[in-house]
This record gives C-alpha cells, sequence and structure tokens, in this order.
C-alpha cells in the first residue's frame, strides 16, 4: 500500500533531521512511501536543511508552503497533495519507531473495520526541567484519559497524536477545520468516531515527542488547548469528553469561591476544601511518580501539574467568553496563533 506521511512544521532546524530520517529509514519499502514536509514559511534554517541534505538526495520528499502557518492548514495541503491510500501525520520535533509505518499498515490490512491506528507517544527530554513536564505529561493525573499520553495496552480510544488513517477517511468526513489552531487532531478524531468509525490505539507503534522546555511554553500550549476545545463543543454542540470539563470546573471553583469568600466567609471552607482537595491529589500523583523516578523531580511535577491545569482551565474560561458570549465580536486571533502541537 501507498503510504504518505505529512508533516507540518515551522522553524524546526534542531529536530527536522531527527524526524526525516526517522521515516526515511523506516521498515517499509521506501518507493511506496512520500513524505510531503509542509512548511509555515520557517525564517530559520530548517528550508536550507531540507532542501540541501533531502530534496536533492530522495526523490520521495516533497516541501511545501503554507503561507497561513497554521498546522490544520498544513495537513489539508498535504492531504490534497499526497498519493497515499495511507496518511499519516507526524511533527517535525517528533519521531518514528523503526516499523511504525509496518505495523501501522499491517493492522489497517487486518482489522478493515479500524479507520486509524497509533500509538502511545513516548515523551523526550532534553534536561531537567523538561524531564519533569514529561513525566507530568505521561501521568494519568497530569492528562487525564489521554491514553495515547502513557496506555501500553491496545484498545479502541476516542482520540490519538500522529495517527495513520484510511485515505477514505477524509472522503467520508472531510479534512482538519482550518478555524482550529490547536485542537484539529482531536476535533477531526471527534467527527470520525461520530460518523461510527474506530480508532485504535496500539502498543506496537510507537513515536517519540519533544516536551516543551520550559513552563511558561507549557503555559502556553496547555491555555490554547483548553482556548480552542471550546471552539470544538460550540461547533458540534457536543462535549467531546468530560475530562475537558474537569480543569475549567477546577479553576471556576477555585476563582468563584475566593471572590465570593471576601463578602461571604462560609465560601472560605470551600475555597479551603477545593485547595486541600487538589493539593493532596497533586501532592500524591507526585510522590506515586516520584518513588519510581527519584524524588528530585518532586517540586517540578507539582508546579507541572498545576500547571497544565490551571492553564488549560483557564484557556477554557476565555474560549468561553470570547466564543459564546462576545460572539459577534471576533477575537484576537493571533494571540492564540501555533503551528505544532
Amino acid at each position: 500500500m501507498k503510504v504518505s506521511v505529512i508533516v507540518p512544521i515551522r522553524n524546526e532546524e534542531v529536530h527536522i533531521r531527527e524526524c526525516l530520517d526517522s521515516i526515511l529509514s523506516q521498515d517499509y519499502p521506501r518507493e511506496c512511501m512520500e513524505i510531503l514536509v509542509i512548511d509555515g514559511m520557517s525564517d530559520d534554517n530548517t528550508r536550507g536543511i531540507i532542501q540541501d541534505e533531502y530534496l536533492t538526495k530522495f526523490s520521495n520528499v516533497s516541501l511545501l508552503d503554507n503561507p497561513k502557518k497554521t498546522a490544520p492548514t498544513a495537513m489539508n495541503i498535504g492531504i490534497r497533495r499526497s498519493l497515499g491510500d495511507i496518511i499519516i501525520r507526524m511533527d517535525g520535533h517528533s519521531y518514528m519507531d523503526r516499523d511504525f509505518v509496518k505495523n501501522a499498515v499491517d493492522i489497517l490490512n487486518k482489522k478493515p473495520y479500524i479507520d486509524c491506528v497509533g500509538g502511545p507517544i513516548e515523551s523526550i527530554n532534553e534536561d531537567y526541567k523538561s524531564q519533569a513536564i514529561s513525566l507530568a505529561m505521561s501521568s494519568p493525573f497530569g492528562v487525564g484519559n489521554a491514553k495515547f499520553r502513557y496506555s501500553k495496552e491496545e484498545q479502541l480510544v476516542d482520540t490519538l497524536a500522529f495517527g495513520a488513517y484510511r485515505r477514505e477517511v477524509f472522503e467520508r468526513i472531510g479534512l482538519f477545520d482550518e478555524e482550529l489552531v490547536r485542537n484539529q487532531d482531536d476535533e477531526l478524531n471527534f467527527r470520525l468516531v461520530k460518523s461510527g468509525g474506530k480508532i485504535l490505539l496500539s502498543p506496537f507503534i510507537r513515536s517519540f515527542y519533544y516536551t516543551r522546555s520550559s513552563f511558561g511554553k507549557l503555559w502556553k500550549q496547555y491555555y490554547q488547548y483548553g482556548f480552542w476545545k471550546v471552539k470544538v463543543i460550540k461547533k458540534h454542540h457536543q462535549v467531546p469528553s468530560l475530562r475537558s470539563l474537569i480543569p475549567m470546573a477546577f479553576v471556576m471553583g477555585l476563582l468563584v469561591s475566593a471572590f465570593i469568600s471576601f463578602f461571604y466567609t462560609p465560601f472560605r471552607w470551600l475555597l479551603f476544601l477545593i485547595c486541600i482537595s487538589y493539593g493532596m491529589g497533586n501532592i500524591i500523583s507526585a510522590s506515586i511518580i516520584c518513588t519510581r523516578e527519584g524524588w528530585k523531580y518532586f517540586f517540578m511535577l507539582i508546579f507541572a501539574f498545576f500547571i497544565l491545569h490551571f492553564s488549560y482551565g483557564l484557556g477554557f474560561l476565555d474560549g468561553l467568553w470570547r466564543f459564546c458570549v462576545m460572539q459577534g465580536r471576533g477575537m484576537q486571533s493571533d494571540k492564540h496563533n501555533g503551528l505544532t502541537r
């Protein structure tokens, strides 16, 4: 089967070689693969690396422009230009295990009722801080039931990253929603499952993802996830999963009880209860991880968990205000712009 690997990128000079090398070294016939790199007009040396080191040596590698600079637009450019029976997304700051493509194709061949297959993501860290962030993002307490972040069991799921899709999926449910700067994979997968499609998480399909290297970048990433999740919910008039509401409920409860407690003393007990309950859950989860990984990460983990939950919840509330309250006024979309996961 012909496989098209689409790689949306912008300014990935640090990781693009590792990404493309992992695709080119797949245990799958190279003549049956095409690699479409969709560049969001990088202003570092990303394009130079691709042009000098890959386009001149590999006939199955193409470089296409993405003037709009967003991931869903990049994916749609790639899908329209692709020739594959199976279409795989891979980000520029990620890379594949050597048998990723082979195993994905084998599963789709053996299980015709599966529309998309992917696997767990292993977070890669470059320093002490990013290691703590990786551990938090690989924890059920940190990311809820986003099982592609940590599960090692084969199972049907509602979403995953770096999926291998049958081409007819896009013919049946449409392409990526280009209005979504974030959550475009989740929204596409929601449409797929809603239409009766099946998404399989397999432990035999492994990929590796470079974690955000700072708490500031992590905050921005998850704030955007929460913000754009509201757009998905408004579009479909349905909540894809309850886990997306929990951080918002936590932040709302925290802020409302804190405000009212200034005027009505009993609400201080509610604020105290919320803080104690969350703090205990945070400390217990961090302790469980530290018994396995080392206690040097303890305080970093506590802070990383808080950022994951508070930034997502605050972003969700911002999305409610902008998309549901302000409605016709528009929004400052450039503030929330971003290309990759």
